[in-house]
């Protein structure tokens, strides 16, 4: 048998809407999987990460930033599996939505995400550049749902600057 307390807090807790994961904005999203964004450093050359026209976002090349500073370095078909490849992926989408929220303040403002450039760093006969893509596509269907399908090109490349495994450029619809 139930106290009157009890019976109260079960009252109250069947009462209360309950916000699904599917509900939740972007960055409530991101930090239920344990993401936190990070403000971006400046560039090191002449160039900006992220420029705005419009309601169009277009963000420079980014790539697979770790949490210690370094960078996942590698070719995919020698050096790194697929997996490893698509954990790369989604470590770079990271570090696109970290300049994306620097720029516009609040992921809660995309419209969409528009279009996406993965360059991998891969030897010649590599030819699984689209599933190492996933592994930033999965991410941000994960984060946007919808919005976060975007039409895709991957390609392969016989180097990246500084080695590393992946670079993603991305293409973004904002509000107002």
């Amino acid at each position: 048998m139930l106290k009157p307390l009890q019976s109260l807090l079960v009252i109250f807790l069947f009462s209360v809407p309950m916000i699904t994961y599917a509900q939740q904005g972007p960055e409530e999203k991101l930090k239920a999987m344990g993401i936190n964004l990070t403000t971006p450093s400046p560039p090191t050359a002449n160039f900006v990460r992220a420029v705005r026209t419009g309601n169009l976002i277009f963000l420079s090349g980014h790539g697979p930033s770790k949490g210690d500073g370094t960078s996942v370095q590698g070719k995919l078909g020698t050096e790194l599996t697929v997996s490893e490849g698509q954990e790369a992926a989604r470590l770079t989408g990271i570090a696109l939505l970290s300049s994306l929220k620097a720029e516009i303040g609040d992921l809660n403002k995309v419209n969409r995400i528009v279009k996406v450039l993965g360059m991998v760093n891969a030897s010649p006969d590599f030819t699984q550049q689209p599933r190492v893509m996933n592994g930033f596509s999965d991410f941000m269907v994960e984060v946007f749902g919808e919005k976060g399908k975007h039409a895709r090109s991957a390609v392969g490349m016989g180097s990246l600057p500084n080695n590393i495994a992946i670079e993603i450029e991305m293409i973004v619809e904002v509000a107002d």
